[in-house]
């Protein structure tokens, strides 16, 4: 199977030929590939049947799950062919992480409340499906499905998995929930906490544990645990509106199964959205950019106005 930057003389799924590598990631190569009969430019992923941990076919059985959900790219094609497994699926637009770098790393308030409205709403339909995501983060909002998405309760019995206080950080450390860092079986108020970080992230541009100094990577997962249990809500949220600091606190409040009131989230931000006298039109940063500068690169921008579920950005695939 194909494997370096061009595929142009490949077909998989006896549909679909590869174009160009568009990104990799700990499983393979993600290419994009157009339909040989109707032009529809679609994401292959690429892993070899000899890899240690495969997670394509994981991958799509969960896509399919979740087939209908809005953001949840629609699955094409999954097969074996040539000794790899291959996923083919909607080409989607870029990470919130790209739009940030796009927008030169600073969202308005208007954006970073339209963002919030919207990502509770995915994270919402993941937990209705029994599912939590376990690394939400602006450049891996809902396309880390396939590796990092588990199960918290049981489809047939409904039970919530159990508590347990030994697990390892699963997730990027940045975002992380306080309970993930002190190694405690992760559930649907784990999600909702690393989603407030990453507002954080985008009214500060930075959070107050990014850049700690370690020696290792296990030294500075406890440094940032510790920067993060060490900084009050109020103080990270300091200077932003009061309902940033009230959503991080009720997250940290939510017990170990508790369902999340995710109506009183969203409401939480619509209120202050319309306090600030916004107008909900999806005009974004990265449309006003784009508006504003034609003749700049419009490969970042997402013209839907929706975030998506998988991003195929060429330069930041981090499946």
């Amino acid at each position: 199977m194909a494997s370096g930057g061009e595929g142009k003389d490949c077909i998989v799924g006896n549909k679909y030929r590869l174009i160009r590598k568009i990104g990799s990631g700990s499983f393979g190569d993600i290419f994009l590939a157009i339909h040989k009969c109707n032009g529809e430019e679609v994401a292959v992923k690429i892993e070899s049947c000899k890899t240690r941990h495969p997670q394509l076919l994981y991958e799509s059985k969960v896509y399919r799950f979740l087939q209908g959900g809005i953001g949840i790219p629609h699955i094409k094609w999954f097969g074996v062919e040539m000794n790899s497994n291959i996923l083919v699926m909607d080409l989607l637009g870029p990470s919130l992480e790209d739009l940030f770098n796009f927008c030169s790393r600073r969202f308005t308030m208007k954006t970073v409340l339209m963002l919030a409205d919207q990502m509770i709403g995915r994270i919402e339909f993941l937990h209705v499906k029994n599912f939590i995501h376990r690394d939400i983060k602006p450049d891996n909002f809902l396309m880390g499905i396939g590796r990092h998405c588990n199960r918290y309760r049981d489809n047939r019995t409904r039970h919530h998995i159990p508590y347990r206080d030994d697990k390892n950080l699963t997730g990027t450390a940045r975002y992380a929930s306080i309970n993930a860092h002190m190694g405690i079986e992760q559930s649907r108020r784990d999600d909702l906490e690393s989603m407030g970080y990453v507002l954080m992230y985008f009214n500060l541009g930075k959070l107050p544990w990014q850049g700690l100094k370690a020696a290792n990577k296990r030294q500075k997962y406890e440094k940032i645990s510790e920067k993060k249990i060490s900084c009050p809500v109020e103080v990270l949220c300091k200077g932003y509106p009061a309902e940033f600091a009230m959503y991080l606190h009720y997250c940290r409040n939510l017990r170990f199964e508790e369902a999340p009131d995710y109506v009183y989230m969203r409401q939480l931000f619509r209120i202050l959205f319309r306090t600030l006298n916004h107008q909900f039109d999806y005009t974004f940063d990265w449309t006003m950019l784009k508006n504003n500068n034609k003749n700049n690169s419009t490969n970042a921008v997402n013209n839907e106005g929706e975030v998506a579920g998988q991003s195929s950005w060429p330069n930041r695939p981090n499946i």
